[in-house]
């Protein structure tokens, strides 16, 4: 795979582009097995229609697939990886390798094992047919809960990072596809491009 960074203005964050980082990776999904650590939660939860899952795709890692419906007051589809720990408070934030198909996702990462509650979220965008590394660094993560960013929420611990997850919603209907090679964190500093 040819690795590029991608200059990236995040709906959340700041600009993301080539610096002086180094990384860790958390999941790597070369690893045939590694997708099946992450469940799908679709709209289903709330009466929608809207599949998604992630699946392993050979030579290339895992893949975030499905369809997006409006039906029934749907509109979302997301997968969450088993509880676990990750104390990531020596990094700034999250690296994404990754091949998209030109919608906007959200990177989900949650401080506690209990299948409800905050949600820290951050969008980003990986354009079709190229791989990327996105750096998405901690600060760029909103607390949300069910959807609503909550104004008074705390802000993010990476010391607690209890699941990673991606989500599709914003009314972007029909099929989606994201290809992900690794998860990892990332430290040091992104320049401007």
């Amino acid at each position: 795979m040819n690795w590029m960074f991608l200059p990236l203005l995040l709906a959340n964050a700041a600009v993301i582009a080539p610096g002086n980082t180094e990384e860790q990776i958390l999941v790597d999904f070369a690893d045939a097995e590694a997708h099946r650590g992450f469940r799908p939660i679709n709209d289903g939860v709330m009466g929608g229609v809207s599949t998604g899952a992630m699946v392993h795709r050979e030579g290339e890692g895992a893949l975030f697939q499905g369809v997006v419906s409006l039906e029934r007051n749907g509109g979302f589809a997301s997968v969450r990886s088993l509880p676990g720990t990750y104390d990531l408070s020596g990094f700034d934030g999250i690296a994404l390798h990754v091949r998209g198909d030109g919608k906007t996702y959200k990177l989900q990462l949650k401080t506690s094992a209990a299948f409800d509650g905050v949600q820290y979220q951050a969008r980003f965008q990986a354009p079709p047919d190229v791989w990327r590394r996105l750096l998405i660094p901690f600060s760029a993560f909103v607390p949300t809960f069910r959807g609503r960013v909550l104004g008074d929420g705390a802000p993010l611990d990476p010391g607690r990072i209890a699941s990673i997850g991606f989500m599709i919603s914003d009314r972007q209907e029909g099929p989606f596809s994201l290809s992900i090679a690794r998860i990892g964190a990332y430290r040091g500093t992104i320049s401007a491009p």
